[in-house]
């Protein structure tokens, strides 16, 4: 299936991410200081090595964005970055480092199975334990499923996690932990009179971002509020997510509950990313726009203004930043048909570059409007 150099063309700077036509797959990336970019094609989730990497040139890029047409290329593909440009050592608040494999902010899908979080934190090549993408097909058949519509004043939410809900043995469902579990206890919510679940963090998350010493108790970062894709359902709580049905899997149970007449609302995390602080690994965003998408301590750049206690707090008004959340937003209501949100640590997106809190923030106007 790959075995063949897939053959390349320029390609256009929008939409981000990655994007299925009739030519094949579209891949664009922002980032604004870059000076070399590769894009790394591989088999499967778990490869050792891609089958090809493609270098893109100056025909390859428009604005700020970086961009390439692989023609013909199938879905079930798998791919990361690589972005070479100033590092710390030139620049202190740029972070990028040529020998770290990102993660496409924009992808649909992603696997966590090869994943070392200390390899992405120190010096050197990280390939064979990196995160990685997957194109994916995004057509789906929601029938006939239409938004909750039920007055404020009349809802009853249920917050619940949907690791946790299913994960004992006396819930008694075929796949605990998943999506998929929590379609089979549809009838116990109806039971319960409720009109909404309120999902805690579904978006893909860093399950490894836990205080030292605290994976030798056997445990890691269960909640979810260490978000690193946000446009992706979270790997972990996928019945198959080394094949890609991330999508597939969470829309089944928005329609599902939809089909009960309970609405969706999901707990989000754009405050800060799972990438934290200045001892904190490079997953995607520090690796692609430090300078952009955090904010830094002004006198010592290196460093990252945290207002959340979480490492790093988000940079959310910076016109790329507000337009990619807003747009995520989007994408959730439009594409994943959940009915509302729950902002998690919301104060910090009022802030505007260098922390100041503005009087009009533009990402919750965004919001509003």
């Amino acid at each position: 299936m790959h075995q063949k150099t897939f053959k390349l063309k320029p390609g256009h700077p929008y939409p981000s991410g990655a994007r299925l036509d009739s030519e094949g797959v579209n891949f664009s990336i922002f980032s604004r200081h870059a000076s070399k970019v590769e894009l790394l094609l591989f088999k499967t989730s778990d490869s050792n090595d891609p089958f090809q990497v493609i270098e893109l040139g100056q025909q390859h890029v428009t604005f700020f964005s970086w961009h390439v047409m692989v023609v013909a290329l199938p879905t079930g593909t798998w791919y990361t970055w690589r972005i070479q440009g100033p590092d710390q050592s030139s620049d202190a608040k740029m972070n990028f480092d040529p020998e770290k494999c990102l993660l496409d902010p924009w992808a649909r899908s992603i696997s966590d199975l090869r994943w070392n979080r200390k390899a992405a934190s120190a010096p050197g090549d990280n390939l064979a334990t990196s995160m990685r993408n997957v194109v994916v097909d995004e057509r789906y058949d929601w029938e006939d499923d239409a938004p909750i519509v039920i007055p404020h004043e009349q809802t009853i939410i249920y917050e619940l996690h949907v690791g946790g809900f299913t994960s004992h043995a006396s819930s008694n469902v075929k796949h605990p932990g998943t999506f998929d579990g929590l379609i089979e206890k549809i009838p116990y919510l109806l039971d319960l009179g409720i009109t909404h679940v309120e999902l805690l963090p579904v978006m893909a998350f860093d399950e490894q971002d836990i205080p030292p010493g605290t994976a030798a108790l056997g445990l890691s970062n269960y909640w979810g509020y260490s978000t690193h894709s946000f446009f992706s359902p979270h790997p972990g709580f996928c019945l198959t997510p080394e094949q890609g049905t991330h999508l597939k899997e969470f829309r089944d149970l928005v329609k599902a509950l939809h089909q009960a007449g309970i609405g969706v609302i999901l707990d989000v995390v754009f405050n800060h990313t799972a990438e934290a602080g200045a001892d904190g690994p490079i997953i995607n965003f520090k690796g692609i726009a430090n300078d952009i998408f955090y904010h830094l301590n002004e006198s010592d750049p290196m460093l990252y203004l945290d207002f959340t206690g979480c490492g790093n707090t988000v940079n959310a008004n910076h016109p790329v930043v507000a337009a990619f959340i807003i747009n995520c937003l989007e994408y959730w209501v439009r594409e994943m048909h959940v009915d509302g949100f729950r902002f998690d640590l919301a104060s910090a997106l009022a802030r505007g570059e260098g922390g100041q809190v503005l009087h009009d923030p533009p990402v919750l106007w965004g919001i509003e409007l």
